[in-house]
């Protein structure tokens, strides 16, 4: 089966959840239009990834009426599940028969968690339905102060119309148990959700299609510093220059043999595709199937404990 992937580098509306859907619809529709199957946003594009943590001033100060008003701005931008946000994300999957996975700032409203945002990925199926929410399982540094931490139990590849579909978000691409859990669940296509693919980043997008003999579809969004919010102060080297990127993509289409399809492509709004023979994943796990010849069973093993919380 060949399946054309589609990678969307694009900036969303900064802050502004309900633009930002209507944006990413937009963008579904054109994806399906060069006839892609499979479309893939970058990490919690809806509404925008937190670069203000590293790009603005005084951010960790405690009891901080700026931060405050930032992080409840963000809140109230933030995506219910289910929710209008994941109905219109379901009805452009169902519309276009296309498999969509975009990431997104996760909002509880319900029972206990309702101050705590969550980084999430969601994988809707070709007719709609949502496949998996997986909920980052270890915020890096400076996110801990705005997201939870996610369990287990998404760390799984779903089956979809284009192959079993699975995803990590930015640095559990350096946590080798997850990526080791996801492999063991037989990943045809892996999104590798990033805020940008800088060099390391993509470095680690294509070890993991090598280790995981799957396409790798590494997505990252687009973000200027006059976009980040007004109520925090900008890092001196950005203040020089406000349209100077603070992400500027990399996305990046990636096959089991590590070898690069599409991009990396920097600095410029883009819809990135690239058509993926899945038969090469069965060539390719020849040499290298780490969840099967290559595993040594006698010697490791590897659990996932508990279920979702």
């Amino acid at each position: 089966m060949i399946v054309r992937a589609a990678a969307v580098q694009a900036a969303p509306v900064y802050f502004d959840l309900s633009a930002s859907i209507d944006k990413a619809v937009s963008l579904v529709s054109s994806a399906a239009a060069m006839g892609a199957k499979l479309v893939a946003f970058p990490e919690t594009w809806l509404p925008g990834y937190p670069a203000w943590l590293d790009c603005c001033r005084d951010v960790a100060l405690w009891d901080y009426e700026p931060v405050k008003k930032v992080y409840a701005r963000l809140m109230e931008n933030s995506v219910v599940v289910p929710g209008p946000a994941t109905d219109a994300m379901a009805e452009a999957a169902r519309e276009h028969s296309i498999v969509l996975n975009i990431g997104v700032h996760e909002r509880v409203v319900e029972g206990p968690g309702r101050g705590t945002l969550y980084n999430t990925m969601l994988t809707f199926a070709d007719d709609g339905s949502l496949v998996n929410r997986h909920r980052k399982i270890m915020p890096t540094y400076t996110e801990r102060m705005i997201w939870g931490e996610g369990d287990g139990a998404s760390l799984h590849a779903a089956a979809t119309a284009v192959g079993r579909v699975g995803g990590l978000t930015c640095w559990e691409h350096w946590m080798p148990l997850a990526r080791h859990v996801l492999h063991a669940s037989g990943e045809d296509i892996h999104i590798a959700a990033w805020p940008q693919v800088k060099e390391m980043n993509l470095i680690a997008s294509r070890h993991y299609a090598f280790e995981g003999r799957c396409f790798v579809i590494a997505t990252g969004a687009l973000l200027r510093a006059r976009e980040l919010p007004r109520e925090l102060e900008l890092i001196e080297e950005l203040k020089q220059d406000p349209n100077a990127f603070v992400l500027s993509g990399g996305s990046a289409i990636i096959s089991p043999d590590g070898s690069v399809l599409a991009g990396p492509l920097y600095g410029e709004e883009t819809i990135l595709t690239a058509d993926l023979d899945l038969s090469m994943i069965a060539e390719e796990s020849l040499a290298l199937d780490v969840t099967g010849h290559y595993s040594r069973p006698d010697l490791f093993e590897v659990k996932l404990k508990g279920e979702a919380r």
